[in-house]
This record gives structure tokens, sequence and C-alpha cells, in this order.
């Protein structure tokens, strides 16, 4: 088991760049293309479409990376065969301090799935005006899959960093009733869960940008 998740703050990106085609096609694979059509018909800027795209490639790296330390991030090659937008989808600012679900029975996501090689992920995204974050699961059964969005003051670096970790360890704490919790990291880098000192088997992702950060994990309440 694994997880994945991505953010994108809409604020923060080139919009002019993003729709230069030197740009998005190191993003966007040739196929990928034709899946902006009701995007398109919905009212939503190309350059939302790419960054959308970003977030899921992102989130599937992330959860096949976990198990697989030596895959490169090479964008084009994790292509989204699938895109579903909701009908009636509205678009509108994430205007919240937070949330935090699990699973998305409860909030309407855009669903997708993505391939890279021989590993397919269905992915979950949430497209307001000003943020993408997106959640990525090897089954398109999201209900044990627990995620969450914030808001932040300071978007230096280190603060990101700290806001998001006690973000998430609060979620854990209130979920298991324990306070034992703490974050490293592997030695690949990726974010891992101890009890006391003790590594956990549950997977965990993080991830900010720029005044938003997030998380996600897998469990079904066993630790």
């Amino acid at each position: 088991m694994s997880a994945g998740n991505d953010i994108v703050s809409l604020n923060a990106i080139n919009a002019a760049r993003t729709k230069q085609y030197k740009f998005y096609s190191k993003i966007l694979s040739e196929s990928e293309n034709p899946l902006y059509k009701e995007f398109s018909s919905a009212g939503i800027p190309f350059e939302n479409f790419v960054w959308l795209l970003w977030s899921i490639k992102e989130s599937a790296y992330k959860y096949l990376q976990r198990n697989n330390p030596d895959v490169i991030f090479t964008p084009v090659k994790f292509v989204v065969k699938q895109l579903q937008l909701p009908a009636n989808y509205i678009i509108t600012n994430f205007d919240s301090q937070q949330i935090e679900e699990n699973g998305f029975n409860t909030i309407l996501a855009i669903a997708g799935i993505v391939t890279y090689g021989q590993y397919t992920f269905h992915s979950r995204s949430l497209l307001y005006n000003n943020l993408i974050h997106s959640v990525v699961n090897n089954s398109e059964n999201f209900q044990d899959n627990y995620w969450g969005i914030k808001l932040i003051a300071d978007n230096d670096s280190e603060h990101q960093s700290k806001e998001v970790r006690s973000f998430l360890l609060e979620r854990l704490q209130r979920l298991f009733k324990t306070n034992d919790f703490s974050i490293s990291k592997s030695q690949s880098g990726l974010p891992i869960l101890l009890k006391g000192t003790d590594e956990t088997t549950l997977p965990v992702s993080l991830t900010h940008h720029e005044h938003f950060v997030a998380y996600s994990f897998h469990t079904t309440i066993n630790i």
C-alpha cells in the first residue's frame, strides 16, 4: 500500500508560460490533449487543465516511488487515460481555513485514471479557482484514503514543512487517540510515520505550494 497527493496554488503559476507549447508539452502527452475538450466547454482555462494533470501525475509518482524508489519523475510518461468532470461542477474559491475528509463521498471530485508502464492508478482531484489538489489510489475505492487541505499564513519553506506535518499529526492523533506519532524521512527522502521510535506501516504523503499545505494517507484503522 502507498499514498500520493499533490497541491498546486494557481495564484503562483505563470499562466502565459503554461500555455506555451514548449512548456506544456513537457507535461502533457499528445494523447492527453483531447481530454481538454470537456473542460474547455465548462470554461476551465487551459493553464488550469495543464496543472490539474501535473498534480495527478505528481501524485501518482509519489504513490509509485514509495515502493519503487528508483523511478524518475518524467511527467509525459505518466499518462492520464480518463478524466471525468462531474455534471454541474461549480468551480469556486477555496475560502475555508481547512477541510479534512476520508474518501470523496461528500464532496464532488474530478475522477481520473493514470498509467505508468504496467501500473494503473485512480485519482480524485478538487479544482478551485485558486488551487488544485489531487489524491491517487491503486483502486477506485477511496473510502480508506484520508486527506486534508489547509490555508497557511506564511509561505516560507520551513514554515510550510512545519505546518503540513502538524496538520497531518493532529488528524492522526484524533483518529488513533494517541499523541505518540512523529514524522521522519526515509533514505530516499519520503515521509515516514513513526510511533514512538518504531516505523509504522501506514503510508503518508505530504505536499505544499505557496500558502497551501495538504496531506493524504491510507488506513483501515489498524496500526
